[in-house]
């Protein structure tokens, strides 16, 4: 190589960087302007894994891996305009892939959450599943989707497909889902759920995108004041499978009704189940969008609103997130450091007939709807 030939390769090494550190920066001087790259980051199951980011025009960032089709960073302003994540990840694909990944921004199913006894019974026949819990041993958090850009008026979008072959984890029926993640100029992360089946099944599908929105300030999220539109949570039992009761939040540890702080009663219920691991049946049980919940973390200003068209949101406070395991930037996790609101229908509603259904059926379109909406409190 001759020395012009350096000084060429040394220029364009240098713009990467610059270009790179524009579209990634996470202060207030970010790029302002809506663009959506895609880019391989590796191989699982011998197929290609690719990562999309997706900016608006506020410079808010949302990045996504086919591998689980999951959310893997969200990067919105503070009060002081700072950019910073507010969600956990990991720095490789191989993490993702790997045995310390807790559902980590994935999406779930066949079947999100819990079925009792592995098993369940319809239209006359009983099907066993891989595992109670999260549509199975190889649920769809384990899968590779295929991505697809998506032009949306000038506001970038990922869809997510994946079929789901008939007798997968045990579940009946050839299911195909799709998901799409449309990042908008108002900071609302729209996530549409869609899928159809040959042969009756039932379907749960949800994200579970780990948020601590102090965006690093602060290594647990027990002083983010949260309110939920429920007056009624499900009982549960050994597992936190439902009891199949549905009870008043009323006088109990699981009232938000009005904003309460995650860690302020969160004692009173480790005494029984390690946190926060509750399913909510929401006011809003039309099948219409609507306000579910609402997350405030105090340092940094941030506000997270979810609506969703789900009839439950499960709350989860990150109880068993460890410290042996290290998240984005090498930093380790902590025990309550985040916490989860997966809008969803209730667990085990496939075998508890007084739940909302959950059973898809040929000719039928199952559809649903969740909006994260990020803001900032002065």
């Amino acid at each position: 190589m001759n020395k012009l030939q350096l000084i060429v390769c040394l220029s364009f090494l240098s713009l990467t960087c610059l270009v790179t550190e524009n579209v990634f920066s996470q202060n207030s001087n970010a790029t302002k302007k809506s663009f959506l790259s895609k880019e391989k980051i590796g191989q699982v199951q011998g197929q290609d894994v690719f990562q999309y980011t997706l900016q608006n025009k506020t410079g808010m960032q949302v990045q996504l891996i086919t591998y689980g089709a999951a959310i893997t960073n969200i990067v919105t302003p503070d009060k002081n305009g700072k950019m910073s994540s507010v969600v956990l990840g990991f720095d490789s694909l191989s993490q993702y892939a790997g045995n310390d990944n807790s559902l980590m921004g994935s999406t779930v199913g066949r079947v999100a959450n819990r079925i009792s006894n592995k098993k369940f019974t319809l239209d006359g026949q009983e099907y066993t599943l891989s595992s109670d819990i999260h549509g199975g041993v190889n649920g769809f958090d384990k899968r590779v989707w295929k991505g697809k850009e998506i032009s949306k008026k000038n506001e970038p979008a990922v869809e997510m497909s994946y079929l789901s072959k008939d007798g997968e984890e045990g579940f009946p029926g050839n299911l195909l889902v799709t998901v799409t993640f449309t990042l908008k100029n108002n900071n609302d992360l729209v996530i549409d759920y869609k899928a159809s089946t040959d042969k009756a099944t039932p379907l749960v599908l949800t994200n579970h995108t780990y948020f601590n929105l102090s965006g690093g300030q602060d290594s647990k999220a027990l002083d983010t004041e949260l309110t939920v539109h429920a007056d009624q949570f499900l009982e549960y039992g050994d597992g936190s499978m439902p009891t199949g009761k549905i009870l008043d939040v009323k006088n109990t540890p699981f009232d938000f009704t009005s904003a309460k702080t995650i860690g302020k009663e969160i004692e009173k219920v480790q005494q029984y189940t390690h946190g926060y691991d509750v399913t909510f049946a929401l006011r809003n049980q039309t099948g219409k969008l609507a306000l579910a919940a609402k997350a405030y973390e105090p340092v940094s200003g941030r506000e997270l609103e979810v609506y969703t068209t789900e009839p439950g949101v499960v709350f989860y406070s990150g109880n068993w997130l460890s410290e042996k395991v290290k998240g984005r930037n090498g930093v380790p996790y902590t025990k309550n450091g985040a916490f989860c609101l997966e809008t969803q229908h209730y667990p085990n509603s496939i075998n508890t007939p007084a739940f909302p259904n959950t059973v898809v059926r040929p000719q039928e379109t199952f559809t649903s709807q969740t909006i994260y909406k990020f803001l900032v409190r002065k």
